[in-house]
């Protein structure tokens, strides 16, 4: 398994942030509501799972969020278990 940083870029236009790898375009969704950054999905190939893309994505989009004063409202099961994993970021989750 390969673990090596992926760079992600943030496509503002798009409301998501992208990692290409291996010619897969790989996303963590958002749109904004209210000050807070609700993320409903996150995309990585089969054949590229469990090699650090989608922490990589979610790992930006906190920080851009933390960056911009927002909270985050994780609707996809991925951003929501990243979240209970590192308590670090636990400040950011917007209460319902």
């Amino acid at each position: 398994m390969e673990n090596t940083p992926h760079e992600v870029t943030h496509n503002a236009a798009a409301r998501r942030f992208e990692a290409r790898v291996d010619g897969e375009l790989c996303v963590a969704d958002y749109r904004l509501e209210d000050g807070v950054m609700v993320m409903p999905h996150t995309e990585v190939a089969a054949r590229l799972q469990g090699r650090g893309i989608a922490a990589a994505l979610v790992k930006s989009a906190l920080d851009w969020a933390r960056a911009e004063g927002l909270k985050v409202r994780p609707l996809c099961s991925y951003v929501a278990s990243y979240l209970q994993r590192h308590p670090e970021v636990q400040d950011l989750r917007a209460q319902r």
